[in-house]
C-alpha cells in the first residue's frame, strides 16, 4: 500500500476506534492530517535528520515524520510509555521501519538521557502535563535551529499553558501557535 493511501486507512481507523473508547487515555488519539502535514513540512524545509517524537500510540504521526526524515538522510526516535506493537507493524506497512527506533519509557527520562545539541526536531504528543516537568531537557537537546513542537495546545491550552509559558519565557526560543487540527505550537531555537 502506498503511503499516503495507508495513512488515510491509520487515521480513519484511529478515529472509528477513538469513538469506542470513554477514557481517552485508551484512545489513539491520531494528530489530525493538517498539523502532520505541517508538521512534515517542517522537517524537510529544516533538513531534519534527527526527530524525535514523544507519545508514539499507534505510529500515525511517526510515519509522516520517519517519510521527511528518510528524505532527509535522517531518522526518527519515537518514545512511548506503552509498547508500540501498533506502531511497529504499522512502520513495517509503510516499508519505513529502517529509519525509525522504538523506545519504550517515559519521554522525561529519555529526554534527560540524550546529548545536549542533538536533535533536529522534538514533537510532543504525549501526557500534556507532564512537559514542564521535562524541562530544561527539551530545551537542551534542540540544537540551535532546531525546532520543539506542541501538539494539542488549542484544545487543551490550560493543559499546556505551563510548558508554553516555559518556552515564551526564555529568549533563546521564538515560537507561535498554528491554528491547525487541535492547535499546533512550533517554538525555534534562535542561535
Amino acid at each position: 500500500m502506498e503511503l499516503p493511501a495507508l495513512l488515510d486507512s491509520l487515521y480513519a481507523e484511529g478515529q472509528a476506534f477513538d469513538a469506542t473508547k470513554a477514557d481517552r487515555r485508551d484512545r489513539r488519539r491520531n494528530l489530525e492530517p493538517d498539523s502532520a502535514e505541517l508538521l512534515t513540512m517542517l522537517a524537510r524545509i529544516g533538513h531534519a535528520r534527527n526527530i524525535v517524537e514523544i507519545g508514539t500510540s499507534n505510529g500515525y504521526s511517526t510515519l509522516w515524520l520517519a517519510s521527511a526524515a528518510r528524505d532527509n538522510g535522517g531518522t526518527v526516535t519515537t518514545v512511548d510509555i506503552a509498547p508500540p506493537t501498533d506502531a511497529v507493524a504499522n512502520a513495517a506497512r509503510a516499508g519505513l521501519e529502517s529509519v525509525i527506533t522504538f523506545e519504550t519509557g517515559d519521554g522525561g527520562e529519555y529526554l534527560a538521557g540524550q546529548p545536549a545539541e542533538s536533535v533536529d526536531l522534538l514533537f510532543l504528543d504525549a501526557e500534556r502535563p507532564q512537559y514542564p516537568g521535562w524541562w530544561p531537557h527539551p530545551k537542551r537537546v534542540v540544537r540551535p535551529g532546531g525546532v520543539i513542537a506542541i501538539d494539542n495546545v488549542l484544545s487543551h491550552p490550560d493543559e499546556v499553558a505551563p510548558f508554553l509559558a516555559l518556552i515564551a519565557g526564555d529568549p533563546s526560543f521564538a515560537g507561535a501557535t498554528i491554528a491547525v487540527g487541535k492547535g499546533l505550537h512550533v517554538a525555534v531555537r534562535r542561535g
